[in-house]
């Protein structure tokens, strides 16, 4: 009788672990680390000086995080990325730029303009954090930059979060804005004349997933799409999770623990915390077609933990026929376009996306 338990007992962790190899952990993607990214741009050899004073302002908001109990730590979370690192320096003073609160669609959000901004001219922006935290307003060094180098008017959509929200929603959230940004600018209803969809870090898998999404809806596709230190794969499977997590002073700390969790378990808890499946093309665009997608910039820093994901994810899309670029900078914080008033690697990244949207502006 034990025998037969015991096997049984086998048979069920075999099945268990033949599912999970076959459903959750999705196609291989090591192809992609070492294909030739002929785009492939380093914009500098080493940091700035400044670099530092990024990193002090970091263990300020980090030591902060941790002087609370575990249980309270989100909400703390959540009010610093709300607060930000850096005060806008363009929303100082007597400021011309204007911040408008809109209803895109029944998702809240603002209208971030420059005073040189065209209405026809958009850009959705997606903020990041996890999918758990994260506002426009936190982001507003950013997209008051963004506005000011595109001439776009820039959307910053206040999508739901988890764990309140599912997934499903907040990723319902982004298309309701997609959808909306076609005909509405800041003036009213109105049709659009260029269209940019950007995000970073968890926005910037955001703003990948709605780009295959557009273009299988019929939608208009976006004339351009600009990620910043985007995740793309929900499976964790890039080798820069490890060799960078030392040097990702942002992100280590936290997935350090995630990342020492056997493999089967972290796609389960990625399974049950997300409801889908972590090789969905909704939640990990790397794994969808790549093909037939509008011009792509990708911008990540070379010690983040996330840089294999961006590799692997301009390699696929130029394989597929896209055109896409990877741009990086040694030693960066993950998104230290969040630090712009300090740091020139910032304003640099920034410039450079301006140039972007310049070139694929006629692209459509």
């Amino acid at each position: 009788m034990l025998d037969w338990t015991l096997l049984i007992v086998l048979a069920i962790i075999f099945v268990g672990w033949l599912l999970i190899q076959t459903f959750l952990k999705g196609p291989k993607l090591l192809a992609y680390d070492h294909s030739p990214v002929t785009s492939h741009t380093r914009v500098r050899e080493r940091a700035s000086p400044e670099h530092q004073k990024a990193l002090g302002l970091l263990e300020q908001t980090s030591a902060e995080i941790r002087s609370v109990p575990r249980k309270q730590r989100l909400a703390v979370i959540r009010r610093v990325m709300a607060r930000g690192f850096c005060e806008p320096p363009l929303l100082t003073g007597d400021s011309d730029y204007q911040i408008r609160e809109v209803d895109a669609g029944g998702v809240p959000g603002e209208w971030v303009l420059a005073p040189h901004a065209h209405p026809a001219r958009r850009l959705l922006y997606l903020h990041g954090g996890s999918f758990i935290s994260g506002c426009p307003h936190g982001h507003r060094v950013i997209t008051t930059e963004l506005t000011r180098i595109t001439g776009a008017a820039v959307l910053a959509l206040d999508y739901r979060l988890m764990p309140e929200h599912t997934r499903q929603e907040l990723i319902a959230d982004c298309q309701a804005g997609y959808r909306w940004i076609l005909d509405h600018g800041p003036e009213g209803p109105a049709p659009v004349r260029e269209l940019f969809v950007a995000g970073d870090s968890a926005g910037g898998n955001l703003a990948l997933m709605l780009m295959a999404w557009a273009r299988d809806a019929g939608l208009r596709t976006a004339n351009g799409a600009i990620a910043l230190s985007p995740g793309v794969d929900m499976t964790f499977s890039s080798p820069t999770f490890k060799s960078n997590l030392k040097t990702d002073r942002l992100l280590g700390p936290s997935l350090e623990w995630f990342l020492k969790t056997p493999q089967s378990i972290r796609l389960l808890m990625i399974w049950a915390i997300n409801r889908m499946i972590p090789p969905h093309p909704l939640i990990s665009p790397i794994f969808g077609d790549l093909s037939g997608l509008p011009p792509l910039l990708i911008q990540a820093s070379e010690a983040e933990m996330l840089l294999g994901d961006a590799r692997r994810y301009v390699n696929k899309a130029r394989a597929a026929g896209s055109p896409a670029e990877l741009e990086t900078w040694p030693e960066m914080l993950h998104v230290w376009h969040l630090f712009e008033p300090i740091l020139p690697e910032a304003r640099e990244a920034l410039e450079r996306i301006g140039r972007f949207v310049e070139r694929c502006a006629g692209h459509h």
